[in-house]
């Protein structure tokens, strides 16, 4: 019995397959004609939820197009690799990693460029690079985060100083992180011991230097003199003894009140206002004598069409849906919107802690990080880790410059 039984579910299952599809249609579709897209999404618990009430209002506008949402969550990576090694990649899937997936991604250029110059035009212009590989486009923009200063406004007031604001310099801060310290007993600023070195090249590029050239030249560039002095600064900080270099991000720092300033992104806004912290939210200060406003790296999200996809052209409509102005409104909350439209319809520039965000896209425009640029990013960003351990870690505070020169070579 257990034999047959196995034998029947093996055959049923075969003739399924030949029906649907490696990744297609279950039989109900394909009876009505569908075209079956599979979209992989990294999300889980709440944020799935929402996106499958998404995807549902899709399909209910849809008589010939049909969407599976496929949740990978803290797997994504694995399951996604696995997919394109065996041909059985989702046709639509989140992406932010485009230098390790590029091979498998289709181009959306032709795709764009036959929309009409409006409809790319609406995307703020600092998305496309984190979501391109040289000139081509591999990831329709769908949310971001940019970095931006927070501060704790109670301890500013204990400290009989004015708060930051968006024409803050670094002198100003630190001026301010100096008599907190002094007057308080708490740090004024806190910032990572070993941050990652993908987010720290903002430091570099606010002071008009850069981890590497457009060529990925690191000499001269990750070892220059303007690089050096941001990182410089910032050892300083902690050398003068009013910042903290954190074994974190700086989140619990702020968060507990044991530091007063620190710089991060959107993410930390919902748990700050679950605890009722009375904080603030400026842009990132510039540095003086650079002549330019502060810059910030984004972490950014898009879908993309895999590249052996058998349905691109459903892939693309779908793709058109979930980055409409419709979807941006819809995930206000969620993420921050993509599209100006929506961000001039929903006054979101008005907002106080929407607006610190969008004023550093808008700043950060032009900028392609090293990890986009160089091939051996993933060695580069160990080496750099290591070495802003070696000068911000307390009991070593190596020279900046040496370092630098020694990471180069």
């Amino acid at each position: 019995m257990k034999k047959n039984f196995v034998k029947a579910t093996a055959l049923a299952l075969a003739v399924s397959m030949m029906l649907t599809g490696c990744g297609g249609k279950d039989n109900g579709e394909a009876a009505k004609g569908k075209t079956t897209i599979r979209f992989a999404t990294w999300d889980n618990a709440e944020d799935l939820d929402y996106q499958q009430e998404l995807v549902d209002r899709f399909n209910e506008s849809q008589e010939e197009i049909v969407v599976k949402l496929e949740a990978y969550g803290s797997e994504y990576d694995t399951k996604i690799s696995a997919g394109m090694g065996s041909g059985d990649t989702p046709d639509v899937l989140y992406m932010w990693d485009y230098p390790t997936y590029q091979e498998a991604l289709e181009p959306l250029d032709s795709y764009i460029e036959a929309e009409g110059e409006e409809f790319k035009a609406d995307f703020y212009e600092a998305l496309w690079p984190y979501n391109s590989i040289g000139d081509a486009v591999y990831g329709m923009p769908v949310g971001f985060t940019t970095h931006a200063l927070f501060y704790n406004k109670d301890i500013f007031a204990e400290a009989g100083i004015a708060e930051p604001t968006d024409d803050w310099t670094w002198e100003d801060l630190k001026a301010a992180a100096q008599t907190i310290t002094e007057k308080t007993g708490i740090k004024g600023f806190a910032f990572q011991m070993k941050p990652d070195p993908y987010d720290a090249e903002m430091y570099a590029w606010s002071n008009g230097g850069a981890f590497v050239a457009e060529d990925g030249t690191l000499a001269g560039n990750l070892n220059s003199d303007k690089t050096v002095e941001a990182f410089a600064m910032l050892q300083q900080m902690e050398k003068d003894g009013y910042a903290a270099a954190t074994e974190g991000n700086g989140t619990d720092e702020f968060r507990g009140g044991k530091a007063a300033m620190y710089i991060y992104g959107a993410w930390s806004i919902a748990s700050f206002d679950k605890d009722g912290l009375n904080y603030g939210i400026v842009t990132i200060p510039s540095f003086n004598g650079s002549g330019k406003d502060s810059v910030s790296i984004l972490s950014s999200s898009g879908l993309s069409i895999a590249v052996d996809s058998k349905n691109k052209k459903a892939a693309w409509e779908f793709i058109k849906y979930w980055t409409s102005e419709e979807c941006n409104k819809d995930r206000i909350g969620y993420e921050l919107p993509a599209r100006k439209s929506v961000v001039e319809a929903e006054n979101l520039m008005e907002e106080p802690k929407n607006a610190p965000f969008y004023t550093m896209l808008e700043q950060s425009a032009g900028y392609t990080p090293a990890s986009f640029i160089v091939d051996n990013w993933s060695a580069l960003s160990e080496t750099l880790s290591l070495s802003f351990e070696r000068i911000f870690n307390p009991s070593t505070l190596e020279d900046t410059k040496t370092v630098m020169d020694e990471a180069v070579n």
